[in-house]
């Protein structure tokens, strides 16, 4: 866990601030100073941020009437009557674009539910990012299926369609593709793909909201879409979630698994129930989204054009590679990822490069590790239902696939990521950024040594 944050753990820490040393650029110097302020701090220098970072999440007391009116009602829960958990979904829908949303309790009970409802059962196997959240993973567990994954490509984080067909076999469902960080996937290729083999299509848009593929919004691109708003997202609510796309029949039938199998519009199941569980959302989380919605758009675009400002300075640094996104896409940037190679650093490592970067006053992460060699997945294929499921020569052929996944591991030895909240402070702040990584690369044969 050295250098390994978990992205919620990451929110905390980039909201902590940074240093207490305030710095002195070259160009604004005493000359005495000049040299002091080029070193790299670890080294002596002066730290290229002070004064902290946006904090996250925000609350506003203009927020507070709206919630305890809700509270004092004592009608908390949708199955109370129409009321804000509806209108939040209508909102939603209207601002992806969709024709219809469901809110559930949390990102994880979207992609429960959705699988679900496109038909993935125990036996099953769905095609996968492997560069993602473990609630990804788990999701597809949870129904007794099989995640088989394809490779990550290095240079978007995402799913590379390339590696997905020599992965279907008899067995595969769906396609399960993560826009990871909010950096949109490559639709088009993944879903001519999905429809040349009959397989449903369901999107992770958990940390993707408002982000656009040629003109369309993440979440309606495919056969259903999920979002998340836990705590660390661009749109909280502590937990909660959301399903969305433009298909009344799997909507109807996403609503009445989330409602304990309650019959829902056009879908009756086999009488008043089906199968189901309970996923709801609750009205004064569905009133704190509300509230945050004009937030979002402005907030997001914020991110965007400090992204965009980083992304043109750092393209100029040597070993530095962010994101390549598909043609006519726009990101949301959850998290800043960059691929650092350390060549170009003179062999500085990427943890001696992040500690570098943390005491200049930038916090960073270094993103997902390869998860699926944590023990979790071996857990579930040791498990009596998986031995029942598949026979030991799938299990033992999937544990070993693991190993094939080199973009994968690219990209977990080299990501070093910043906060969504970070990408909300002014221009300054992003200039400290580049200033930081530029000290950084100067001196990074002495920091080599150093660290």
């Amino acid at each position: 866990m050295d250098d390994y944050l978990t992205r919620r753990g990451f929110m905390r820490l980039a909201a902590a601030g940074s240093a207490a040393l305030s710095w002195l650029g070259a160009r604004r110097a005493p000359a005495g100073f000049v040299a002091a302020a080029e070193k790299p701090a670890l080294l002596g220098g002066r730290p290229a941020h002070t004064g902290g970072w946006p904090k996250w999440p925000e609350w506003r007391e203009s927020w507070e009437g709206e919630i305890l009116k809700i509270l004092r009602s004592g009608r908390w829960y949708r199955g109370s009557g129409p009321g804000h958990v509806s209108e939040f979904e209508a909102a939603y829908a209207s601002l992806l674009g969709a024709r219809r949303c469901l809110a559930t309790a949390s990102g994880t009970t979207a992609l429960i539910t959705s699988l679900y409802v496109v038909g993935v059962d125990a036996g099953d196997e769905v095609i996968v990012s492997p560069y993602t959240f473990s609630a990804t993973y788990n999701a597809i567990l949870i129904n007794k299926a099989l995640p088989v994954f394809a490779d990550t490509d290095p240079d978007t984080w995402n799913m590379d369609p390339a590696s997905i067909e020599s992965r279907i076999t008899e067995r595969t469902r769906a396609i399960l593709p993560v826009h990871i960080y909010g950096l949109p996937c490559d639709m088009d290729r993944i879903n001519a793909i999905a429809k040349q083999h009959d397989l449903a299509v369901v999107e992770d848009a958990c940390q993707a909201w408002l982000a656009e593929y040629k003109g369309q919004k993440c979440g309606t691109l495919a056969d259903l879409g999920c979002f998340s708003f836990q705590n660390s997202k661009h749109i909280p609510s502590g937990e909660g979630g959301a399903v969305t796309g433009n298909r009344d029949d799997l909507l109807d039938r996403c609503h009445a698994f989330h409602n304990c199998g309650r019959a829902t519009g056009g879908f009756q199941g086999s009488g008043c129930f089906t199968r189901g569980s309970n996923f709801r959302m609750q009205h004064f989380q569905a009133a704190m989204l509300l509230q945050q919605i004009e937030k979002l758009v402005q907030e997001t675009e914020v991110r965007r054009a400090n992204a965009d400002y980083l992304i043109a300075s750092l393209e100029a640094i040597p070993g530095i590679a962010p994101a390549r996104l598909p043609e006519n896409s726009r990101a949301v940037w959850h998290l800043f990822p960059m691929r650092y190679d350390a060549e170009h650093f003179n062999g500085l490592s990427r943890a001696g490069f992040m500690r570098a970067l943390g005491a200049e006053g930038i916090p960073c992460s270094s993103g997902y590790r390869e998860q699926y060699l944590d023990g979790m997945l071996d857990e579930a294929i040791a498990s009596r239902g998986y031995q029942r499921l598949f026979s030991a020569q799938r299990l033992k052929d999937y544990r070993d696939s693991f190993h094939e996944l080199k973009g994968n591991q690219q990209v977990c030895a080299q990501t070093v990521a910043l906060s969504q909240s970070m990408l909300l402070a002014d221009r300054s702040a992003m200039d400290h950024i580049l200033d930081a990584i530029r000290k950084i690369q100067t001196h990074s044969a002495d920091l080599a040594k150093a660290v």
